[in-house]
């Protein structure tokens, strides 16, 4: 199943903190197979493997959690530690507060609060991360904590709100997505609210469940999309799923059917998550294009008719709309990058 790409802005924030020591980031993101170029051109995606790939790369050169980003680092094992701190806690808000708990003996590191206001528990940030790399950071700690949460219980739980202190990134569009609600920048605190009943849930997960997932961790926590919840995720893995069987992704109408719904009572749904079913359909293509041309040897033609163009001129206008770039040039500067990593490693060998 194809996943999310991930926007070129995101990756430079990813590199920021090395990027602020005076690193060299080409050969990083030459061994994580990212063309260098691509971080020219405000269009530009990578593929989950890549990304993931970079993030490795910086955690091996930085040996820090925050990959160097805080302004102080997070020894390698922190976060593992935290979890097996909490994961014999009687409930998850116990599991929350024994987390918060662990993070504030150790200097720099994520300050957090968790309280419960009005029947909402609402979890927060307080660090002052002014810099744009500390930004970076703040909504990664979002992000993991609500999923690890999920992770925690077994099922993902519905944020009513998500809200960051620093203006909005230029990447501030893949928000919703992220978070599957409402999204506020420039608010009086970094956090994110759900419901409080979800602190009361018990932990559903044991040791052995833990090592696997912290040997993915903190990556499959940042992709993390399993426990099939906002109408917008329900509705993208169909149309990845169909995509996968035919070239003709379906109808409004035929995934409303599926999801049990009208089709008025879909849009609707999609309105309030911020995107719409054309919104869907033209993403789940564009994934599908960039990890085709990235990662495959299929040829652009035969890539094009299955993603249900019926001329290879329809599909490179598409293309470059998405990606600001031509499929043949995609593909040709990822092989290359690719070339130039394996023949890195093949010298270090």
């Amino acid at each position: 199943m194809a996943r999310r790409t991930i926007t070129v802005h995101q990756v430079r924030a990813l590199l920021s903190g090395v990027q602020g020591q005076g690193v060299d980031t080409v050969p990083l993101l030459q061994r994580a197979q990212i063309p260098p170029l691509l971080l020219g051109d405000e269009r530009a995606r990578v593929t989950p493997a890549q990304f993931v790939r970079l993030f490795r790369e910086l955690y091996e050169l930085t040996g820090d959690e925050f990959l160097g980003l805080s302004t102080a680092p997070s020894r390698p094992g922190t976060f593992a530690m935290m979890c097996h701190a909490s994961l014999a806690s009687r409930d998850l808000g116990a599991a929350i507060e024994r987390g918060v708990t662990f993070y504030g003996l150790f200097p720099g590191g994520p300050d957090l609060s968790l309280t419960v206001e009005g029947g909402e528990a609402v979890l927060v940030v307080r660090n002052d991360f002014a810099s744009e790399e500390q930004r970076f950071l703040a909504e990664c700690v979002v992000i993991i904590w609500h999923r690890l949460c999920s992770w925690l219980i077994g099922r993902r739980i519905p944020l009513t709100w998500a809200s960051f202190a620093s203006p909005p990134p230029p990447y501030k569009d893949e928000f919703p997505q992220l978070f599957g609600c409402p999204v506020h920048f420039g608010a009086a605190r970094t956090g994110a609210g759900f419901a409080a009943q979800y602190l009361a849930a018990p932990l559903v997960r044991d040791e052995g469940e833990l090592a696997q997932m912290l040997r993915r961790a903190p990556f499959e926590l940042l992709s993390r999309r399993e426990y099939a919840t906002t109408v917008t995720e329900q509705v993208r893995r169909a149309l990845v799923r169909a995509l996968g069987d035919s070239p003709r992704l379906p109808a409004l109408g035929e995934i409303a059917a599926r999801l049990a719904v009208s089709p008025a009572t879909l849009r609707r749904r999609l309105a309030v998550e911020s995107t719409s079913y054309k919104e869907l359909k033209d993403t789940v293509r564009r994934d599908a294009a960039i990890a085709g041309l990235a990662e495959g040897a299929e040829p652009i033609a035969e890539l094009a008719a299955r993603l249900g163009f019926s001329e290879d001129t329809a599909f490179h206008r598409a293309f470059r709309r998405w990606t600001g770039t031509t499929p043949g040039a995609y593909r040709l500067a990822t092989a290359a990058t690719t070339a130039t990593a394996h023949e890195t490693r093949s010298q270090q060998s």
